[in-house]
């Protein structure tokens, strides 16, 4: 009967706790280097769509994996810092810095070496991991190895299993004392945060990205003053080559795989003289950001028409002899002869392409130099194989250098944002927010000029009248310069939120266009109670200390807002920044509830007198803020993952169902509205 009660315990435990994630599993192994030299190998198994840090982030970043060693001298000395695998490094649009992380597996080596004959090594690993929507918060787990001169290499689970049936009973009596005047009236609500996309998907969703934008850059280079030309050269060589025109299609069809053969193979030198996983350290690296700024500085001016970047004669003319051959081999060399005599407009075109790719490591090089030359290859290809189409294209004259110089000018703006990222990863505040807006509102500025006829450069034909294309782009490039005039006094500028530093990063954050934006109410807090404080830029009341939280809204007579959040959670910034801030939204948020922030990552120690036993935990205690935190919301609520929204009575019992991430505005406006009204009744 024991046993029935027991397991239905745990059934019951399991259901309530669909929200808890535990998507990392760790193992540790020995493997014996020398005599006295070993390896203490770290083995983190991750689930599919959750990665987990590196151990090094920069500041302000998440929280990074941090292996404790026991202090045992007498046992072994620690050899240099512990090491990890090459992972994956990104751009993360919310914290606006790159940071490394590791999906699916990650492996640690920490070298020791050994003062005694054998002997048990214990350390402690805290981490953070987060998927494409969520981060859950903080987590330390024990780890263990066993070390001696015979040691076997055997993979030991980390997290051991013989959690006693008991002590999950105790923690389902005492899940709801950690704060002590919890209830226990709580919510199985799904956690829309965890959404199943997998590190694949999101792979293969960057690589479609990669396509694209080398696909038009394709398109953009056909239509300089180098390729375009070369379109009916090329188109008259076939059709006096080709007999009939069914040969004629075929050696059009071989010109343009052969065109595609060519810039692939450059994608797949590059990639494997600097190897995939190198490529992405390079792109990470802070002097391979200021050579990248340099560099397309460089081909920004040749594109303006200081100069020309062109290979070899020797090079076109030995080539040029190749393709008179004929055959399979003489079209290769026609189309090799193509790249080399078009490069110096598709030249900086593909080297910023390669540059770009090369953020993203693996074979992003191979896919942008694919589409980019499927652009190119397509053209010539159809007009080859069907001459009279070339009736309808426009002819070559001055539009070609316009878009030459078009493309200069978004080059040189796009060489700032390389710059900008060395300058973030320094903390130099040398190019801050408004400075980067500045230089992007002069060039996009004279670029419309341009546009319009008032400023002319070396290559221009003399411009008699503006074309209605060319009067289109101007007033294009016109609104986006005037968009982004308002971001000098703190608009957020959601268009281009990728390509400026953050709004922290500025010499006055969250400036008068910013606090006004979304100012859907005048608060009605005409001084700051204990324990609270404004919340920048919304100027929302908000506490971090849940008693005087809780006991606010109950002088005030306010339903609570209790807000599961982290300094490190993406998603919680993204609900701060792109739905809390709309009128109806902020109306609530400041006027209607008391809302309480428990930040589950806080690493500030709690006071003495707060430091008390985990319940989660056994024989662990309560180190920090975020942990007690933590430690709420996982035993109330049965979630771990941020954010998490609970609006609640005096009482605190829940006056609706918790939700996690809400990006659609009208649904957490209407659970807002909903709970507010379920507290009036």
């Amino acid at each position: 009967m024991k046993r029935i009660v027991v397991v239905i315990a745990l059934f019951c435990f399991f259901v309530s706790n669909a929200q808890i994630h535990d998507p990392v599993r760790w193992a540790t192994s020995v493997e014996k280097v020398s005599d006295n030299l070993y390896d203490l190998v770290i083995k983190a198994t991750i689930e599919d769509s959750w990665h987990l840090y590196a151990q090094q982030v920069p500041k302000n970043g998440p929280i990074p994996t941090t292996f404790t060693f026991e202090d045992a001298k007498e046992l072994y000395k620690l050899v240099e810092d512990t090491k990890e695998g090459t992972g994956t490094t990104v751009d993360d649009p919310v914290f606006d810095m790159r940071i490394k992380y590791f999906g699916h597996k990650a492996i640690f080596k920490q070298r020791v070496e050994l003062l005694k004959p054998s002997g048990v090594i214990t350390a402690i690993v805290e981490f953070m991991v987060c998927n494409d929507t969520q981060c859950l918060p903080p987590k330390e787990v024990d780890l263990s190895f066993t070390i001696s001169s015979q040691v076997s290499g055997a993979v030991v689970p980390a997290e051991k299993k013989k959690e006693k049936l008991e002590d999950k009973n105790i923690q389902l009596a005492d899940r709801e004392q950690v704060i002590g005047k919890g209830k226990k009236k709580s919510s199985t609500q799904l956690d829309k945060g965890n959404t199943k996309n997998t590190s694949k998907h999101t792979s293969d969703n960057s690589f479609l990205g990669i396509f694209f934008i080398a696909f038009l850059s394709g398109f953009a280079a056909l239509l300089t003053p180098c390729v375009f030309p070369m379109i009916p050269m090329t188109v008259s060589f076939f059709t006096k080559q080709s007999k009939n025109k069914a040969q004629g299609i075929k050696n059009a069809i071989l010109y343009g795989v052969s065109i595609v053969v060519i810039y692939v193979l450059l994608g797949s030198a590059v990639t494997a003289i600097f190897g995939a996983d190198a490529l992405n350290a390079l792109a990470t690296n802070v002097w391979f950001n200021i050579i990248f700024f340099l560099l397309l500085v460089v081909f920004a001016v040749s594109f303006l028409g200081a100069f020309e970047i062109m290979l070899p004669n020797s090079w076109a003319n030995k080539v040029d002899s190749q393709a008179n051959k004929g055959g399979v081999i003489g079209i290769f060399f026609m189309a090799l002869a193509l790249a080399i005599v078009s490069f110096s407009c598709t030249g900086p075109i593909v080297g910023t392409l390669l540059v770009e790719a090369a953020s993203s490591g693996g074979l992003a090089p191979i896919i942008g130099m694919l589409g980019f030359s499927l652009a190119i290859a397509l053209p010539f290809a159809l007009f080859a194989a069907f001459p009279g189409w070339l009736n309808s294209l426009p002819k070559s004259g001055g539009w070609l250098n316009t878009v030459k110089v078009v493309l200069g000018f978004l080059e040189l703006a796009l060489a700032f944002k390389f710059l900008s990222q060395a300058d973030l990863v320094l903390q130099l505040h040398w190019l801050e927010r408004e400075v980067f807006l500045a230089i992007w509102i002069a060039i996009f500025a004279a670029l419309t000029m341009y546009l319009f006829g008032k400023i002319q450069l070396p290559h221009d034909s003399p411009l008699t009248h503006i074309s209605v294309g060319r009067l289109s782009l101007g007033l294009l490039t016109f609104t986006f310069t005037l968009y982004m005039v308002p971001g000098l006094w703190g608009a957020p500028l959601n268009l281009i939120s990728a390509f400026p530093p953050p709004q922290h990063y500025s010499e006055s954050p969250y400036g008068v266009g910013y606090t006004k934006v979304g100012e859907g109410a005048i608060s009605v807090h005409k001084e700051i109670p204990e324990g609270a404080h404004l919340m920048e830029p919304h100027d929302i009341l908000a506490f971090d200390d849940y008693d005087k939280g809780v006991a606010y809204a109950k002088k005030i007579s306010k339903p609570i807002m209790i807000d599961f959040t982290g300094w490190a959670c993406v998603n919680c910034r993204k609900m701060e920044q792109n739905v809390w801030p709309k009128p109806e939204v902020l109306d609530i948020l400041k006027n209607k509830v008391v809302l309480i922030s428990l930040y589950v990552d806080d690493k500030r120690p709690l006071p003495k007198d707060q430091v008390i036993a985990s319940k989660l935990r056994p024989g662990k205690k309560l180190k920090y803020i975020g942990q007690k935190w933590s430690e709420l919301q996982t035993i109330k609520y049965k979630a771990n993952s941020q954010p998490y929204y609970v609006l609640m009575d005096h009482d605190e019992n829940n006056l609706i169902d918790p939700v996690a991430y809400t990006p659609d505005v009208d649904e957490y406006l209407n659970w807002l509205n909903s709970g507010v009204s379920n507290f009036d009744k």
